[in-house]
C-alpha cells in the first residue's frame, strides 16, 4: 500500500499495466498497491487526463484477478448489503466519510479540478456503487481506512497476499518484480 507521494513510476511497471488493462495506460502517477510478487495491483491517475478529461477515479484496480473477484460481488449484490448497513450505522457511515474525505485529499496532491471537486469514487461518501473502485482504495490506504472496500477483500476470493498474476511477458517472468 503506498499513499502520495509516490516514488517514480517505472517503465516495467507501466508495460504490465497495460498488459493488465489490455489497453495503453493513462497519465499514471503512482503504483498504490502491489502484488506480493511485486506487480502493480492499484494504480493512481491523474484527476485530469492529457486530454483534458476529468477523471475522478485516482485509485484504479488494475490486477486481473482481483477486478473479477470484485466483478463476482458485485454480481452476488454485496453492494446492497453494503448500502443497507451505510443507512442505518452511523459509525460505519463516519468511516466511510473519512475514507472519502483521504481519497480526496490523496487526488488534491495532483491538481484541481472544479468539474469533479467534491467527487471521489466508488459512490463514497453516501453509497457504494463500485467495489473496485473501494476495494482499490483499501488496497491503497491501507486496512481501517475504507469499511467498504476492507469487506469486499475480506469476502473475496481474491487475496493481495497470494500472487495470482499471469505471465504478461515482461522480462521473461511471471509476476515478479
Amino acid at each position: 500500500m503506498t499513499r502520495p507521494p509516490f516514488p517514480p513510476v517505472a517503465e516495467r511497471d507501466l508495460e504490465i499495466v497495460a498488459k493488465q488493462l489490455g489497453r495503453p495506460v493513462r497519465d499514471v502517477v503512482g503504483i498504490a498497491a502491489r502484488c506480493v510478487c511485486g506487480n502493480p495491483t492499484v494504480i493512481s491517475t491523474k484527476p485530469r487526463l492529457a486530454d483534458g478529461t476529468p477523471f475522478p477515479t485516482f485509485y484504479y484496480l488494475t490486477h486481473p484477478a482481483a477486478t473479477a473477484a470484485m466483478s463476482f460481488l458485485e454480481a452476488s449484490q454485496l453492494m446492497v448489503e453494503c448500502n443497507e448497513r451505510l443507512a442505518i450505522d452511523p459509525e460505519v457511515a463516519a468511516q466511510y466519510l473519512a475514507a472519502h474525505e483521504q481519497f480526496l485529499a490523496d487526488r488534491e496532491q495532483f491538481g484541481h479540478v472544479d468539474e469533479i471537486d467534491g467527487i471521489s469514487a466508488g459512490g463514497m461518501p453516501t453509497r457504494v456503487k463500485c467495489l473496485h473502485a473501494v476495494s482499490a482504495h483499501a488496497l491503497a490506504a491501507g486496512p481501517g481506512v475504507n469499511p467498504f472496500g476492507d469487506l469486499a477483500l475480506e469476502r473475496s476470493t481474491w487475496s493481495p497476499d497470494v500472487c495470482q498474476c499471469a505471465d504478461y511477458g515482461i522480462d521473461g517472468e511471471p509476476g515478479g518484480a
